[in-house]
């Protein structure tokens, strides 16, 4: 096995499987190091199976054959991709031999980014996300991107959906998404939409409580107060981005899920590192990871 090629603190690192989705990953990863000018770090990781199977060549078969030769080889061909895609950028590579996830999360604690697709080889085919994309969401140490939703199929959303789509409810963590979302709209030269939804609570009954006219002002005016109080001090940072403000009387999720059809990526909160691990990434994060329709970065309140 091959020394791995140095890992520079900062940089975005990207994992890759031999899939297609870890293909999409690879592209959205080598886009985004171009366009923040950072090295690209691209790695996989795995597990030796617990088989007869050779890791090195096969005595029956042609040499530099065996698992490990194969994950060089995808390792190589990944960094020869990115480096195709975008020849100014500085690629290194590393295999480990490792579950993926916790070798992700552990280098998040010094990547500016992970990005991961949404499904891979060793999940079922019929998962929206697969686990290595939620745990590494739940747990990383820096945003998180999972590459999914028609970026994932290789296609770009023409130039009037160049919008990047980010939720607030006024929490620490919202806060900090639409820090990233200005962040990565001002590197893309496009709009920022920045959505806050409110649902009704529901009645005794089972049914969806109806406001009256002064209720459903009154809210708007929550709402347009809550968006106002988020974006103060990001726009006097970006004073050169656009920003779409909306507020709807809906389910966040269903809000944020209905906008990522028209946007080249959406920002959540995650609810922090404490707690079960199916609520890691709150009731929202994970709506929107199992159905955005382009890229979702997941960022903590404190990364």
């Amino acid at each position: 096995m091959t020394a791995p090629t140095p890992r520079p603190d900062g940089a975005i690192v990207v994992g890759v499987d031999g899939s297609d989705e870890g293909a999409a990953a690879l592209r959205w990863a080598a886009d985004e190091a171009a366009r923040r000018r950072l090295p690209l770090h691209v790695v996989h990781a795995f597990l030796w199976p617990l088989t007869g199977m050779y890791l090195g060549p096969s005595p029956e078969g042609p040499e530099g054959g065996g698992l490990a030769a194969q994950a060089e080889t995808l390792l190589a061909d990944s960094a020869a991709q990115a480096r195709a895609m975008c020849p100014e950028l500085a690629v290194s590579t590393e295999l480990v031999v490792a579950a993926p996830a916790p070798i992700l999360v552990e280098q998040s604690r010094t990547a500016a980014l992970v990005v991961v697709g949404h499904r891979g080889l060793g999940g079922f085919t019929g998962l929206l996300v697969g686990s290595v994309g939620v745990q590494v969401g739940a747990h990383a140490h820096c945003p998180v991107v999972v590459v999914r939703g028609d970026e994932a199929d290789g296609v770009r959303e023409p130039a009037h959906h160049r919008r990047v789509v980010v939720g607030t409810d006024g929490s620490p963590g919202a806060t900090t998404a639409i820090g990233l979302g200005f962040e990565e709209a001002a590197l893309r030269g496009c709009e920022l939409t920045v959505i806050h939804a409110w649902e009704p609570p529901p009645t005794p009954g089972g049914g969806v409580l109806r406001l009256q006219g002064r209720e459903n002002a009154k809210i708007g005016e929550t709402g347009a107060r809550i968006l106002g109080e988020a974006l103060a001090s990001w726009e006097d940072k970006y004073p050169e981005v656009p920003v779409r403000r909306v507020v709807l009387h809906s389910a966040p999720a269903k809000a944020l899920i209905g906008e990522s059809a028209r946007a080249e990526l959406l920002v959540v909160g995650s609810r922090g590192r404490g707690g079960f691990t199916g609520l890691l990434l709150g009731s929202t994060g994970q709506a929107v990871l199992h159905h955005a329709r382009c890229p979702v970065a997941i960022i903590h309140a404190d990364d």
